[in-house]
């Protein structure tokens, strides 16, 4: 095998609110439809994997559920770990935001992310 290949690969995590436009993220991002959408809030309850492959390079994004506020419902406590879990081993973390509708889950989600040393970009 050649050492000096220039082949790179990376895992990105996609996190936000709920319903904020995660799946139609990775959607975008890979070409395809992968990940189901809808305007329903919590649509998506597990990690999706969609990987982009080009040339020199290959992308692994996770797709994440919302995270919310805690809340009684076993279900949704289920679905935030299963978001925080998703930020453990990746390379690169995807804060989406939706342009001008700055909420207060958002801000929980930033305080989620607080600890977290692996580099955030924000998308708008």
């Amino acid at each position: 095998m050649n050492q000096h290949s220039s082949f790179r690969c990376g895992h990105v995590a996609i996190v936000g609110r709920p319903n904020v436009g995660k799946s139609t993220l990775l959607n975008r991002l890979i070409g395809c439809k992968l990940c189901i959408t809808s305007r329903k809030p919590q649509t998506t309850r597990h990690r999706i994997l969609g990987i982009k492959s080009e040339a020199d390079h290959q992308v692994a994004y996770v797709d994440t559920p919302g995270l919310h506020r805690k809340t009684p419902r076993a279900i949704n406590r289920y679905m935030n770990r299963t978001a925080v879990g998703a930020l453990v081993g990746v390379d690169v973390i995807l804060f989406l935001v939706e342009a001008l509708r700055w909420q207060s889950d958002d801000n929980h989600v930033l305080q989620k992310l607080a600890d977290v040393t692996t580099p955030i970009f924000a998308v708008v």
